[in-house]
C-alpha cells in the first residue's frame, strides 16, 4: 500500500470521528439559545442588556440557531456520499462564511485568555457570566477545527487540481486587468478600515464609543492584510516558489473575516442597541461597510481564479 492511499484510508477512518465531534460541539451553544428562547435566564446576570426587549433577542437567538445548526448540515454533507453532489457553489458559500465568522474566534479568544483571563474582552456591564463566553467560544473554536478538517479533506479530492502548483507556474488569468484592478481596488480600501483600528488599537478614542478590544482590532488588521496579500498575490502571480495554497488560503480566510464580521457586528448593533448611544459611529459604520466590500471584492478574486482553472484543467 502506498503512502498517498495510506493517508487516504486514515482520512476516511478520522471522518466519522471529526463530524461526530463538530456536531457535538454545536450542542452547549444551541442549548442555551434554545433554553433563552424558551425564557431561561441561565447564564444571564440580573440587569443584563440581554433581558430587555424580549422579541427582538427571542428573533435574534433564533437566528443564531439556525446559523449554527448549519454547522451541522455542513459536518453531514462533508463526510456523506451524497455531498459529493452538492453543486460547489451551494457549499463554497456556507463555508465561507463558516469560516469568516468561526476564525476570528479562533484566533482572538485564545490571545483574550493568554492577556486579559477567562471571560474577559468585555465591558464592564452585566452582559453574560463569564463562564458562558468560555463554553460557548470553546465551541466555536472546537467546530472551526473539526469543520475545516473535513472541508479540505474534502476539497483536496474534489478540487485538489484547482491549487495545485506553484505562484510562478500560474498562467495568465483571463480578464487579467480587470482582476488586477479588482485587487488594487480591495487594497486601497482597505486602507480605510486598516487606518481606523490602528488607531483604535493604540488607543485614540476617536470616532469610537466603546472601550477596550485592542487585540481585536489589531487582529482584524492582520485579517486585512491577509485578505489582500492573497488577492495581490493571485491577481499580479506574484509569490515566486510560494505553493498556490498560500494565497488561496490568505484570500479565503481573509476576506471571509473583515466580510462577514463586518456585516455580523453591523447587524447585531442595529438590532441590539435600541439606546442611541450605543449605536456605532459614523467611523464604525464606515470601516464595518468598507471591510464587507474589501472582503467581497477578494472573494470574487479567489472566485475567478477558481473558475479559470476549472476551465482550463485537463478532465
Amino acid at each position: 500500500m502506498t503512502s498517498s492511499t495510506m493517508t487516504a484510508v486514515s482520512g476516511l477512518r478520522r471522518r466519522p470521528v471529526l463530524r461526530l465531534v463538530a456536531i457535538a460541539a454545536c450542542l452547549p451553544y444551541l442549548c442555551l439559545k434554545v433554553a433563552w428562547i424558551a425564557g431561561s435566564h441561565l447564564g444571564i446576570p440580573d440587569g443584563s442588556p440581554l433581558l430587555e426587549h424580549r422579541v427582538t433577542m427571542a428573533l435574534a437567538n433564533g437566528l443564531t440557531v439556525l446559523m449554527d445548526a448549519a454547522v451541522v448540515v455542513l459536518a453531514l454533507l462533508l463526510t456523506q456520499p451524497w455531498g459529493r453532489r452538492v453543486p460547489a457553489w451551494l457549499l463554497a458559500v456556507p463555508m465561507w462564511v463558516a469560516t469568516g465568522l468561526l476564525a476570528p474566534i479562533m484566533v482572538g479568544f485564545p490571545l483574550q485568555m493568554m492577556v486579559h483571563g477567562s471571560g474577559t474582552g468585555h465591558d464592564d456591564r452585566p452582559f453574560l457570566h463569564a463562564w458562558v463566553f468560555d463554553v460557548v467560544y470553546g465551541g466555536f473554536i472546537v467546530q472551526g477545527i473539526a469543520l475545516g478538517t473535513l472541508f479540505v479533506g474534502y476539497a483536496r479530492e474534489r478540487w485538489g487540481y484547482l491549487w495545485q502548483g506553484r505562484v510562478w507556474e500560474l498562467p495568465r488569468p483571463s480578464a487579467a486587468a480587470a482582476q488586477r484592478m479588482t485587487a488594487v481596488t480591495a487594497a486601497l480600501l482597505a486602507l480605510v478600515p486598516g487606518t481606523f483600528r490602528l488607531l483604535w488599537a493604540g488607543g485614540v478614542t476617536a470616532g469610537r464609543n466603546t472601550s477596550g478590544g485592542r487585540l481585536m482590532e489589531l487582529m482584524y488588521v492582520g485579517f486585512l492584510a491577509a485578505a489582500v496579500t492573497g488577492a495581490c498575490q493571485l491577481a499580479f502571480r506574484r509569490g515566486g516558489p510560494l505553493p498556490v495554497t498560500v494565497p488561496l488560503a490568505l484570500a479565503w480566510a481573509g476576506s471571509g473575516a473583515v466580510a462577514c464580521w463586518g456585516g455580523w457586528v453591523s447587524l447585531a448593533t442595529l438590532v441590539s442597541s435600541h439606546n442611541l448611544a450605543d449605536r456605532p459611529t459614523p467611523a464604525m459604520s464606515l470601516t464595518y461597510a468598507v471591510q464587507m466590500i474589501v472582503g467581497f471584492l477578494v472573494a470574487s478574486v479567489a472566485a475567478h481564479h477558481f473558475a479559470d482553472r476549472s476551465a482550463k484543467a485537463p478532465r
